[in-house]
């Protein structure tokens, strides 16, 4: 691991993902703009990609969320073939985004565990005129947490949080992380994913 006022660098990061997903689903993790994307291979780039916004270490884990919970039919869209929702949503539609984000937040709180760092919900309705009950929204988040813990993560998070937790709370390598990641994916390697939970279409 690196140094520890570096604990949480992107490079590692990315090393972790990439080393763990590029071959087996060609997907690579890219720093990005002001705003997340997805966006699937081309003819002219032959890998998805994972775009996080500005950098942020946060961000990166976020949307490593949305991909591991996305199935493969998702994955061939940009933006999983979602359409999101900016800013100022009302009341009906922020409640509709709390729901969208309640599955892939508890995996992200995962992660941030996994890393050692803490975790934030995002509400992300900055603009809105609704109220939004933070502190609910957070609780949905840890009980969708304590349930994927009991029935299991979809195949590719179980994979990513062992690498995290070898990397960051064990003191394993980056190639050791990376190894116990793809050995974490098991049969994902002949192009299944019917362990453990399953990834939604």
């Amino acid at each position: 691991m690196t140094k520890t006022l570096e604990r949480w660098t992107l490079a590692d990061i990315t090393a972790l993902f990439d080393g763990v997903f590029a071959c087996t689903y060609h997907t690579r993790l890219i720093k990005g703009g002001d705003e997340p994307l997805y966006l699937p291979a081309t003819s002219k780039t032959p890998y998805h990609k994972v775009i996080f916004a500005r950098g942020f270490f946060a961000s990166a884990l976020h949307e490593i969320s949305h991909w591991c919970i996305a199935g493969a039919k998702r994955r061939e869209q940009e933006d999983y073939g979602y359409w999101y929702l900016p800013d100022g949503r009302d009341a009906d539609e922020q409640a509709a985004f709390e729901r969208a984000e309640i599955a892939p937040q508890a995996l992200e709180y995962l992660f941030t565990q996994a890393c050692g760092r803490a975790f934030n919900v995002s509400v992300d309705n900055l603009g809105g005129a609704v109220e939004v009950d933070r502190a609910a929204f957070e609780a949905n988040v840890l009980e969708r947490a304590a349930r994927f813990e009991r029935e299991g993560l979809p195949l590719r998070a179980r994979a990513f949080r062992r690498a995290l937790s070898r990397f960051y709370q064990q003191g394993d390598t980056l190639e050791q992380a990376i190894n116990a990641g793809i050995e974490a994916l098991g049969t994902a390697a002949l192009g299944t994913e019917t362990l453990g939970a399953q990834a939604a279409d």
